[in-house]
């Protein structure tokens, strides 16, 4: 596994509002969680980050600002968390929107019509919705393939293509990508590579670090970590990317308020230690569907049987917090299992604190054609979990219970 904690070639600017991001780029993930982008106040001294709720910025004369004009255009507390993003993300630059579709929509901004998209054919229902229902109208196509077959995706490129989207681990069949090979490959095609690192965080994978383009995150998810704001994130190394996302962002302005970058501020303070309970908790929880015989697989690179342990294992510096898994019954059954329990919360999202239990095919992923979900491995009785930070022997006993229920009808 990689070094998440050497502190090279980190940075921990991303503004040219003039506003100090410090933080120490040669410091350690753990330390750059809390510092990176969030020094004291100049004004008051205050050790935490302001909520600067203003709309606009006086100026001293006319165009003549002080780093700030309009709080669409930039806010001061989320300069403060764009910088700490881009330093964890081991980027340069970071561009934060009101969701993570907001920073997708905007990802997609920058093609035109004619253009051509390859994606993961098992990726997020939103995105699947969006390039689909919303762009194509626009005459820009998407080939969606296996992205963990690499000749798949090679025959998928053609020369109108500009851009490959990755998930990894992908939602919520959690695949695994070799983010690398598939930059190359996009490369190699003059094409962008952008991946939709939410489920791994850059705790646990750095894609910018493997060749990747454009990182995007959702900030609802382990980067705000408590189920309490919504918010999205691109990080990218390159100034004139980022610019180009700048305009974006500044045009179609879907921009966070800045009590919710305050809000994921507090959150990747401690998104280290929340990790390492999310991981370890999933993995243990793994281990003990895979051994049930009311269950027939458990998906989660983890475990040996995952057919990309050992490419997880070498790209990420742990496993993550999710895991679906096929409950061994028909769909009804599969349904009473979500409803009945009480640790784990019957709710779409994922990543806070608490446990989440859900079935995709009737909720994250119902946007996807039933034929396309079923080609794809998405299967009606498929149960997706987002292991929270309970105790892991709760879990057990919740699901327990669940599966008794269910077997019962």
């Amino acid at each position: 596994m990689s070094n998440r904690s050497d502190g090279t070639d980190e940075s921990g600017g991303t503004s040219d509002n003039g506003r100090n991001h410090g933080g120490g780029d040669d410091h350690r993930f753990e330390t750059r969680a809390i510092r990176a982008g969030q020094d004291p106040d100049p004004v008051t001294g205050a050790l935490m980050t302001p909520i600067h709720a203003n709309s606009t910025y006086e100026q001293d004369g006319p165009g003549e600002h002080r780093g700030y004009e309009y709080s669409r255009t930039g806010n001061p507390t989320r300069s403060d968390l764009e910088a700490n993003l881009a330093s964890l993300e081991s980027g340069n630059h970071a561009r934060c929107f009101s969701s993570g579709m907001g920073a997708i929509n905007t990802v997609l901004n920058l093609l035109e019509a004619g253009d051509h998209v390859v994606a993961g054919n098992d990726v997020y229902g939103g995105t699947h919705r969006i390039l689909t229902q919303v762009y194509e109208q626009y005459d820009l196509e998407t080939t969606f393939v296996d992205t963990t077959d690499h000749d798949a995706v090679r025959d998928a490129m053609r020369p109108a293509t500009e851009l490959v989207w990755v998930e990894t681990p992908t939602n919520p069949l959690m695949n695994v990508n070799d983010i690398g090979a598939l930059a190359e490959i996009a490369h190699d095609n003059d094409a962008l590579c952008a991946v939709d690192n939410t489920f791994a965080t850059p705790y646990l994978q750095r894609p910018l670090e493997r060749g990747a383009d454009i990182v995007c995150q959702s900030l609802t998810k382990y980067l705000g970590g408590h189920s309490d704001t919504i918010g999205g994130a691109l990080v990218v190394d390159d100034a004139d990317l980022d610019e180009r996302l700048g305009f974006y962002q500044n045009s179609v302005g879907a921009t966070p308020g800045p009590f919710d970058d305050f809000l994921v501020l507090r959150g990747t303070k401690t998104l280290p230690v929340r990790m390492d309970r999310h991981c370890e908790n999933a993995m243990e929880l793994a281990e003990w569907l895979e051994g049930r015989d009311d269950v027939s697989r458990v998906y989660y690179p983890g475990l040996e049987s995952h057919p990309d342990h050992d490419l997880a294992a070498e790209q990420m510096d742990a496993f993550g917090g999710m895991l679906s898994f096929e409950f061994d019954g028909t769909l009804d059954q599969a349904s009473t299992v979500v409803t009945e329990t009480e640790v784990f919360t019957l709710a779409e999202s994922l990543g806070g604190v608490e446990s989440l239990i859900e079935q995709p095919a009737a909720m994250t992923h119902a946007a996807i054609p039933r034929e396309e979900r079923l080609d794809a491995g998405l299967t009606d009785g498929l149960i997706r979990v987002s292991v929270g930070i309970e105790h892991v022997d709760d879990m057990k006993a919740d699901l327990r219970r669940a599966f008794e229920a269910a077997s019962t009808e």
